[in-house]
């Protein structure tokens, strides 16, 4: 008896079961059915199928990737503002003063986005929903504190990010408003 549970154990390692293949197939539908319900199809596949996690993930867990990608977008601009206040050459205290601003907006966008996850994860589909548009609101505030000076240009790298953010903000909540709450 023992040496047949062996033989099996060895057959079992020779051919390992193909399911994985399977799941790898169904996660990656999974993927595309839920992006096709989103603003912006290619960043939501490409941002999700990037993330190893998205293999294993529910929808729910699709958007709380989404929402991360968001809050790492959020904090690197955040920071690359500071950078730029830091390393800025000039005085020019306005500058200086919107990009302090703007530095803080997208802090606080990363933690609009942090309350989501916690949303997420107690099922307040609707207050998610608020929070991650008001990630996606942060950066107009941000805008618009440039437009306060008329004498300084709104950098293009920082439309960028902006741009980057609110479409990255758009699909987490497509995603959300496929749960159907």
């Amino acid at each position: 008896m023992g040496s047949i549970i062996f033989s099996l154990f060895l057959l079992s390692l020779a051919f390992p079961p193909q399911t994985h293949n399977f799941f790898v197939t169904a996660d990656s539908n999974l993927i595309q059915k839920t992006c096709k319900n989103t603003k912006y199809y290619g960043l939501c596949v490409s941002t999700l199928k990037s993330d190893p996690t998205s293999k294993t993930a529910d929808t729910k867990g699709l958007a709380v990737i989404m929402v991360g990608i968001g809050m790492a977008n959020a904090s690197a601009t955040s920071s690359y503002l500071s950078s730029q206040l830091v390393s800025s050459k000039n005085n020019d205290t306005n500058m200086k003063k919107v990009l302090k601003e703007c530095a803080d907006k997208y802090g606080f966008a990363g933690d609009a986005l942090q309350a989501s996850v916690q949303d997420l994860a107690s099922e307040s589909y609707d207050y998610a929903s608020m929070h991650i548009n008001a990630a996606a609101d942060y950066p107009n505030a941000c805008h618009n504190a440039f437009k306060r000076y008329p004498a300084l240009a709104y950098p293009p790298e920082l439309a960028r990010r902006e741009e980057g953010l609110k479409h990255i903000c758009d699909v987490a909540l497509g995603i959300i408003d496929n749960f159907g709450w």
